[in-house]
């Protein structure tokens, strides 16, 4: 009886792929491929899956990771505007986890509402912000988050969390350091200003992006850690690593914290470049840095 109501809701309220083409669904366009993919759009869609296997890869808007294989034979759930009901009650949001960020920030403008401003053209899931704390220019995802409900793979219980108890940190959280976690949905208080404001300050940081940014070829974002005191791109570009290419992957010309892929780039030739930067900073200045990218 069980699993025929599994099979019920496994035919009629998932999308599920076979044999799935991940190029589009990480942005360094990486060409992988794995085995089976499920799109869930609800929290018992979720609860199901969880109650077959829990060795899932999950998997956001793919804006902060670098697929390590080719091919994947463990199944991979989605959170990519599917799973993103979203909820206004005066100042604050109610979103489920698959919300894309450039998405949210798109309906908190419209309701003239500010504090996602920095997300907008961020090609990031909004459960994706929250394991990673992203953020930019100083504003981070915690500054508006009051609190998240989770499922606990441990037991099988969905819970909440505040704020004060998720120990947020530069590019950390408290999801990062239990792994037996899933975000299902998020809180966030946000301030009531005017349209014409949060639409200018949208568009200027998305011009400061393109400009600094090496926008015309794939890529991840920051690649590693900025340490106290140093940035990341000055000390590559000291070390005249700037264009420099292992395969289809180069250290970007526009700015040396990035890696961008050329055309062709695998998971390998990336992991190479990576470690020519860590083994170049290392010599030079003394500094390990630490990949922010998450490596799947």
């Amino acid at each position: 009886m069980l699993l025929n109501i599994y099979l019920k809701n496994y035919l009629t309220t998932m999308r599920v792929y076979r044999k799935f083409d991940l190029t589009d669904y990480n942005s360094y366009k990486i060409h992988s491929i794995c085995d089976e993919v499920f799109f869930p759009d609800t929290e018992n869609d979720v609860i199901d899956l969880y109650r077959k296997r829990n060795d899932y890869v999950i998997l956001g808007g793919g804006n902060n990771v670098i697929f390590s294989k080719n091919h994947y034979n463990i199944p991979f759930i989605i959170f990519n505007n599917n799973f993103c009901n979203v909820s206004i009650k005066k100042d604050i949001i109610e979103a489920e986890a698959g919300v894309m960020m450039e998405t949210l920030s798109c309906i908190t403008l419209d309701n003239g509402l500010s504090g996602l401003e920095i997300f907008y053209d961020i090609p990031a899931s909004l459960g994706g912000a929250v394991f990673m704390n992203a953020g930019s220019g100083g504003e981070e995802i915690k500054d508006i988050l009051t609190k998240v409900k989770f499922l606990d793979l441990s037991d099988m219980q969905i819970k909440e969390i505040e704020v004060e108890d998720i120990n947020f940190q530069y590019r950390n959280s408290f999801f990062q350091q239990n792994k037996n976690i899933l975000i299902l949905k998020v809180w966030l208080k946000l301030q009531k200003k005017d349209k014409g404001e949060i639409s200018t300050k949208m568009e200027k940081l998305k011009q400061q992006r393109w400009i600094k940014q090496p926008r015309e070829f794939p890529s991840a974002g920051s690649v590693f850690k900025r340490p106290q005191g140093y940035y990341v791109g000055q000390m590559v570009e000291e070390l005249g690593l700037k264009g420099f290419k292992i395969g289809g992957a180069m250290v970007s010309e526009k700015h040396a914290g990035f890696i961008v892929n050329t055309g062709n780039a695998t998971g390998s030739d990336i992991f190479a470049l990576i470690e020519t930067i860590q083994r170049n900073v290392r010599n030079k200045f003394g500094i390990d840095l630490i990949v922010e990218q998450r490596i799947i």
